[in-house]
């Protein structure tokens, strides 16, 4: 799914902590994923719009973020608000950053740029996250065997295992044309999920991967 056909999940809430950022890909699209000092998680085009440099690399001061290259500051909105070369300047409302809407639900961040777009429907009140597995395969050949190993389709890219009293919900994330992002969680408190069941998901999760990948080997070999 391409950010204009609806939501696609880029991380785990837990991985992107205040005051820190990380890249993401969508369909080959660079994203920069941060959270200002308060909290609040942004997704933007990963581009300093100066010199073109990712600013997943830069720092996050506050409500603002920082290119690495130059120290150009832009504010949530992902206007530019301070040039440190020009430090009083009245910087040109024309300096900003394309920015994506985000939520964060079931434990993951998710981002879009259309208006219209549900994230997929699921019953939760606390989260455990798992993991994020990044798998060498199509997205579509990494959804079809969740879906041979039990899952249950919610939508285009996100469903569930239910494993007695355990709920697994996997949001999938396409990365490239072969590369594919799968994000993890378990539905439930970290009280009663954490540790062993997150180490026991995590495995089994690793395990789908290596099958899948071990696959796409034998068949380019054959």
């Amino acid at each position: 799914m391409k950010l204009n056909e609806g939501w696609v999940p880029v991380g785990l809430s837990s991985s992107i902590e205040a005051g820190t950022s990380a890249g993401a890909t969508i369909e080959g699209s660079e994203i920069v994923v941060w959270r200002d000092n308060s909290g609040n998680a942004h997704a933007w085009e990963d581009r300093c719009p100066h010199r073109g440099m990712r600013l997943s690399f830069g720092f996050v001061r506050g409500d603002h973020i920082a290119c690495l290259y130059h120290g150009w500051q832009y504010d949530t909105a992902g206007q530019c608000r301070y040039i440190p070369a020009h430090p009083t300047l009245d910087v040109p409302q024309t300096i900003k950053v394309p920015i994506y809407r985000v939520e964060e639900k079931y434990g993951i961040i998710w981002t879009t740029t259309t208006d219209d777009a549900a994230i997929p429907d699921a019953d939760a009140t606390e989260i455990t996250p798992v993991r994020s597995l990044y798998v060498d395969r199509p997205i579509d050949d990494v959804v079809a065997a969740f879906k041979t190993a039990g899952m249950t389709a919610l939508g285009i890219n996100a469903g569930k295992f239910v494993n007695g009293d355990d709920v697994v919900f996997v949001a999938f994330q396409a990365s490239t044309e072969a590369r594919t992002a799968a994000h993890i969680v378990l539905f439930g408190s970290a009280a009663v999920y954490g540790g062993a069941k997150q180490k026991h998901y995590a495995q089994w999760a690793e395990g789908l991967r290596f099958e899948l990948e071990a696959s796409q080997r034998v068949a380019e070999v054959a």
